[in-house]
């Protein structure tokens, strides 16, 4: 089996599953209960939440267990809109957000908020000064994906934080979700009020996440039935997938200090094979985050080449795998002005720390041969 989705998700590390199992357990009491065995859950997830919050390089008490990378989107933006809505209604954003993001402001426009979504070139990125011209009075919130789930485009995270440091009044979200691990940011130096990461983009467990939010700031809760994660969350906490979420994400950035270098050299050898195959458009920018390549053939269904590659063990991606069932152009694709041939066609690789270039010469080949024997059927 050769595994080339890593954005829609990663294969857990064996460490972590047996952190999973173990908690789950012996820690099984409520960590909300009384009683000792209670008390000894919640010390467990204080515990997870000081390792995560150090590995973060923020307080703990920033930090709010999640279920992932959607709930964490649409908590930091409704969480702020509705917070912040007597002091302004407008929010900017970019067209190449994931779905979680997109929806949650297409919702807010529903009920009355102003949403700018800035379209990036055709690397799919913004600038500042873009971010900087959509600015008004009633802006509450920029909210901007740091690393593209389906170009791997990397937005000036950065930068934008230094400028709207110039506005304090206007809260700052970050979409971290595919970057940890692959592409490095600092929260605080950044200027980052609220970031979202997911578990199982690292080799964490489905259904775990963080939602960072910078000391002093307040969202309206989108959960109702509890106190739980400082009143953001309502519900008893997944203990286990917590302290496993811990594990993976020690593990992963210690895998990252030769990893990145590792992917970055997988991507740029298939870039290369891929590029010089006859009717391949790559799509990706050259300086791209290192582990996502995006390519497309124009005139080929997409999903037909995905079903061909899986019946010879190899696995990959249209675009998000929140939207991958849709069988329409990439939105993003298109955001970022490529035409609707090109969008409609698009093939996302994605790599982690495990793969290997004996995989990459395996995949190569195996594309190569199918692309071949696919255009002898398809007009081109």
């Amino acid at each position: 089996m050769i595994y080339f989705d890593n954005s829609a998700t990663t294969v857990p590390y064996d460490e972590v599953i047996d952190t999973f199992s173990e908690v789950s357990r012996s820690y099984f009491a409520n960590p909300s209960s009384l009683h000792p065995l209670g008390k000894e859950a919640e010390r467990l997830k204080e515990q997870a939440r000081r390792r995560v919050g150090s590995l973060l390089k923020v307080k703990p008490e920033e930090l709010v267990f999640t279920s992932g990378g959607t709930e964490g989107n649409n908590l930091a933006i409704k969480g702020t809109a509705y917070r912040l809505q007597t002091r302004g209604k407008h929010i900017i954003t970019t067209g190449i957000e994931h779905t979680s993001t997109f929806e949650a402001c297409q919702q807010l426009e529903k009920e009355g908020f102003t949403v700018t979504y800035i379209t990036p070139d055709d690397t799919g990125r913004i600038t500042k000064d873009q971010v900087e011209q959509a600015l008004t009075e009633d802006t509450i919130l920029v909210s901007m994906i740091h690393v593209s789930n389906e170009l791997g485009s990397v937005q000036p995270v950065q930068d934008t934080g230094e400028l709207l440091a110039n506005y304090p009044k206007i809260l700052f979200h970050v979409d971290h979700v595919q970057g940890m691990t692959k592409v490095p940011l600092d929260f605080k130096k950044a200027g980052i009020d609220l970031c979202t990461i997911s578990a199982h983009k690292f080799h964490g467990l489905k259904g775990t996440g963080v939602l960072y939010i910078r000391s002093g700031i307040t969202l309206t809760s989108q959960f109702s039935g509890g106190e739980q994660e400082g009143g953001y969350r309502g519900g008893t906490e997944n203990l286990a997938g917590i302290v496993a979420m811990a594990k993976a994400l020690r593990l992963s950035i210690e895998a990252s200090n030769s990893g990145i270098d590792h992917i970055k050299q997988i991507s740029s050898w298939i870039e290369k094979e891929v590029s010089a195959i006859d009717g391949v458009v790559l799509n990706s920018p050259r300086d791209r985050a290192p582990h996502i390549l995006n390519f497309s053939i124009p005139n080929m269904k997409p999903e037909v080449v995905i079903q061909a590659l899986g019946e010879k063990g190899i696995f990959v991606s249209t675009k998000s795998a929140c939207s991958s069932k849709q069988f329409t152009p990439s939105r993003v694709l298109l955001s970022a002005g490529f035409d609707e041939p090109v969008a409609a066609s698009a093939i996302r690789l994605s790599f982690s720390f495990e793969n290997t270039m004996e995989e990459a010469a395996l995949f190569t080949e195996i594309f190569k041969e199918t692309v071949t024997s696919m255009k002898k059927v398809v007009k081109f």
